[in-house]
């Protein structure tokens, strides 16, 4: 049935608009904006103001200081922003990547949640004055919750995935501990827009990206990770999540693998993550290694975090092998331990498209 002209308008309109106005200061940290936003509603944040910092010629706005080579010792929030820029996150996870706001931007939020702002600096930085920023929320109209079936996920595909990964010489090492279903380019996109990057994948390629990152005044955080193999051959993708001056002995990263089988036809990656704290000495050489969180479970979960900051989620669920991994060693020798419970993450894009309310369909 046809609607009005009139009402069909109003169906498509924005329900409401709110505004709100604060003042944010160097010592603020992430200041509270009282603003929550729903998935798809539109932020137009404006700022206006001064800082001066102790070491700076010259006053910046909210656009931040230009970038510098003395920005590479620095560890900002934002390392594509300069130092003193205007940002913004949604949330207070651990996860939750922030964005440029500048002196303006115009965006639609990913996700719910509660919108915070901060200054981009390092917590060393001293800086004297503050911004007035100027935020105006538009509610998206809302349409009914579609409920998205997603094919089920079988014990006997989860079973033909090898609980754990192994070094180039066979010994075991980190727990599979996620899996993805999504085309190559989902998965990828997924993970650029949650803020991982692909590391380097030789010492060459971190010589010459970090020569042109030096050049262009931005932090190097894609450091190479070693080799690791399953079903047979080497991680197909690492990827990291680094503090950029930290990068050598902290880090978030996994290494992902595409599954030889399929899910009624989508394409399924085994994912092994863990996170670097520190240095550890390698027991099959004495040599030095990273030495990972041996709560392991802290990352899968921290991987699954910041995917849902993306709105590319259409479902996340825990499954659990027939013979899961709960206590072992790495390659290296570290001790970790598990749940033993496995990550499933289903990209936007498969069948039914993406929706908060997805299920899950039985088994055939």
């Amino acid at each position: 049935m046809k609607c009005a002209a009139l009402v069909c308008l109003l169906l498509a309109a924005p329900l409401w608009a709110q505004t709100r106005e604060l003042d944010v200061a160097p010592t603020d940290g992430w200041a509270d904006t009282s603003v929550d936003v729903k998935a798809g509603d539109t932020l137009q944040i404006t700022a206006t103001g001064q800082l001066q910092y102790v070491n700076a010629a010259q006053p910046n706005g909210p656009a931040g200081l230009p970038r510098g080579f003395a920005d590479l010792t620095r560890v900002l929030q934002l390392n594509d922003a300069g130092r003193g820029a205007l940002i913004g996150r949604i949330g207070s996870s651990t996860a939750a990547r922030p964005f440029l706001i500048g002196e303006q931007v115009t965006t639609k939020a990913p996700v719910d949640g509660r919108l915070y702002v901060a200054i981009n600096q390092s917590a060393f930085d001293q800086g004297a004055g503050s911004y007035h920023v100027t935020i105006a929320r538009t509610a998206a109209a809302r349409a009914a919750p579609v409920n998205v079936t997603v094919p089920f996920f079988p014990k006997s595909l989860l079973d033909t995935i090898p609980t754990r990964v192994s070094d180039p010489n066979g010994a075991p090492g980190d727990r599979v501990n996620f899996i993805i279903i999504g085309s190559q380019e989902q998965m990828q996109a997924a993970f650029k827009a949650a803020g991982w990057v692909v590391v380097d994948r030789t010492q060459r390629e971190a010589v010459l990206s970090g020569l042109f990152a030096s050049l262009s005044k931005e932090a190097y955080v894609t450091l190479p990770m070693s080799e690791l193999h399953l079903f047979g051959r080497p991680q197909d993708f690492g990827y990291a999540q680094a503090d950029p001056l930290r990068v050598v002995a902290s880090r978030h990263h996994f290494r992902i693998w595409k599954v030889p089988d399929q899910l009624d036809g989508l394409t399924v990656w085994a994912g092994a993550g863990t996170h670097d704290i520190g240095f550890d000495r390698d027991q099959r050489n004495n040599g030095i290694t990273h030495r990972i969180d041996p709560d392991t479970d802290g990352e899968r979960d921290y991987i699954r975090d910041s995917l849902m900051q993306t709105g590319l989620v259409v479902k996340a669920a825990y499954v659990t092998p027939t013979d899961p991994v709960r206590e072992a060693k790495t390659a290296t020798g570290s001790s970790f331990h598990s749940d033993g419970r496995t990550l499933l993450i289903y990209l936007a894009g498969t069948p039914g498209g993406a929706s908060s309310t997805a299920s899950e369909a039985p088994p055939k």
